[in-house]
């Protein structure tokens, strides 16, 4: 029953594969927009050009979320990696475990929401102050769960030592 239990983790794997297809979607979605941008510079104003490229910073900021799921989470749940003494190995995965990983995602998805945030004011004169709000709220709820996390990993990590 035990072999068992510990080899139900490699059932995990084809999820850490699916995440490497989205990311191949979202490197597809880059250069697409990319694309626009670079045909359309002629024709564009400066505040659609900041909307676009705040969409691609979007974009890139999601890819590292995806990275460091797949990575990390690989790593800590199904299997080692093996990276030791690779140029490479990205210095975050030294020192990875469930905790920091969930600081880390946190503190990604504060700068993916603060990317929206910063869209939605660009765009507040098409918005409603609902809407805004909402967006400002949820945000919030962000920087506040991260603030949480931080506070309860700093304390386990006290009582381990």
């Amino acid at each position: 029953m035990a072999r068992t239990v510990f080899a139900s983790r490699w059932l995990q794997a084809p999820l850490y594969f699916g995440l490497i297809v989205a990311q191949a979607v979202y490197v597809y979605h880059f250069g697409v927009e990319l694309t626009h941008l670079v045909q359309n510079t002629q024709t564009v104003t400066e505040t659609q050009i900041m909307l676009v490229v705040l969409g691609l910073i979007d974009v890139v900021m999601i890819a590292n979320l995806l990275l460091m799921v797949i990575v990390g989470g690989y790593e800590t749940f199904v299997s080692r990696l093996y990276l030791e003494g690779n140029p490479d190995q990205p210095e975050w995965l030294e020192h990875v475990n469930a905790g920091t990983m969930k600081v880390k995602l946190s503190m990604s998805l504060i700068g993916i929401s603060s990317i929206h945030l910063l869209k939605t004011f660009i765009e507040a004169p098409n918005l409603t102050q609902q809407t805004m709000m909402w967006q400002v709220i949820i945000h919030l709820t962000f920087v506040l769960s991260a603030l949480a996390m931080a506070f309860t990993n700093r304390l386990m990590e006290n009582k381990a030592h």
